[in-house]
């Protein structure tokens, strides 16, 4: 098995765990906010 390097993570703002960059954001890595789809649609009043 293989490890993968370190890859950037942030915080999602609407569940507060930390999620890892994904090869789908590679473009728009910056303008991702949430970790999944249930997030944002659930981010609630911000």
């Amino acid at each position: 098995m293989h490890k993968k390097p370190h890859l950037p993570e942030k915080i999602c703002p609407a569940c507060h765990r930390p999620f890892t960059w994904r090869k789908k954001w590679a473009k728009d890595w910056d303008q991702v906010k949430y970790c999944s789809e249930r997030c944002r649609r659930n981010r609630g009043p911000h």
